[in-house]
């Protein structure tokens, strides 16, 4: 697969502090070969949580130098697919594909229960990179 075959995948969350950061680093991590992964959530929080960070230090990827992004920041670009995990409807997000997860929010859950969420998500974005490797 050329750099020009894979597909654009914008990972779409509330506050683009946790869920949809999480899936983006995994998703780079584990399917740059079929995809260019973004993310970025309908009321950008002004950070990371930190919990979110120290989550995915577990699984050896950093996200300290990622920051929340308003999914208006996007401008005109355009996605191949679009994953919404926010819970809500997202209007108008230029895509040709939208499929929902349905991921709790880690935000005010325990450490714990954030690292499950983490878990979960690292899951569904392994199925999602084996799914366009087929296809491929």
């Amino acid at each position: 697969m050329t750099p020009g075959d894979r597909k654009k995948v914008l990972f779409v969350c509330v506050g683009n502090s946790c869920r949809s950061q999480m899936a983006e680093a995994f998703a780079r991590a584990y399917g740059s070969d079929v995809l260019i992964p973004a993310s970025a959530g309908l009321r950008p929080a002004s950070a990371v949580a930190s919990d979110t960070q120290r989550a995915m230090v577990e699984k050896n990827i950093e996200l300290r130098d990622h920051f929340p992004k308003h999914v208006k920041q996007l401008g005109r670009a355009h996605f191949d697919l679009i994953v919404n995990m926010s819970g809500t409807d997202l209007g108008k997000v230029p895509g040709d594909e939208v499929i929902r997860w349905d991921v709790d929010d880690p935000i005010r859950a325990t450490f714990e229960r954030h690292c499950e969420i983490r878990d979960e998500i690292e899951r569904l974005v392994m199925n999602l990179v084996l799914d366009m490797r087929k296809a491929a």
